[in-house]
């Protein structure tokens, strides 16, 4: 993934989750995985949201981002972006998505290390990683640069 964008600090921060439809392993495949994480970095390339973490679960995934678009039109280009590379580059046929999807903004630094520790878990806890970092559909990953968190969140610091 890119460098860290900058600018845009003033936009919120949400935590996201969607699933597949019916709760379908859709991404237990390397290639329908490798193809989400390709779409969440295009879009991020293009500065359509910040993104502080990942994960991409066999059924679901949750993100923390903060969109410089609005959250609907950022979740719809994620979901609709991966939908039309699935059929068109993949052959897939059937239903991708739930319609709905959860979201919860971040109201303070304390909830948003508490969404980042949830997701970077969830692999571990369901079984597929032994350790976060070892799970590679996921921001803790090695040797992925993500962005950090939100200004608006970081902690005032007075100085002497």
């Amino acid at each position: 993934m890119a460098a860290p964008l900058r600018g845009n600090t003033g936009h919120s921060c949400y935590f996201v989750t969607a699933s597949t439809f019916q709760k379908h392993s859709l991404f237990q495949s390397e290639k329908m995985a490798q193809l989400f994480v390709d779409v969440l970095s295009h879009y991020r390339r293009q500065k359509k949201y910040l993104l502080h973490e990942f994960v991409l679960m066999p059924d679901h995934f949750h993100l923390l981002l903060t969109p410089t678009v609005t959250l609907e039109r950022a979740l719809q280009m994620i979901k609709g972006g991966f939908s039309f590379r699935a059929r068109k580059e993949l052959g897939f046929g059937g239903g991708v998505w739930q319609s709905s999807s959860y979201d919860r903004r971040v109201r303070d630094a304390e909830e948003y290390f508490a969404f980042r520790e949830y997701i970077r878990r969830n692999p571990v806890r369901r079984g597929l990683a032994v350790a976060a970092e070892k799970y590679p559909y996921s921001s803790a990953w090695p040797g992925l640069v993500l962005d950090g968190l939100p200004q608006r969140l970081q902690p005032f610091c007075l100085t002497a």
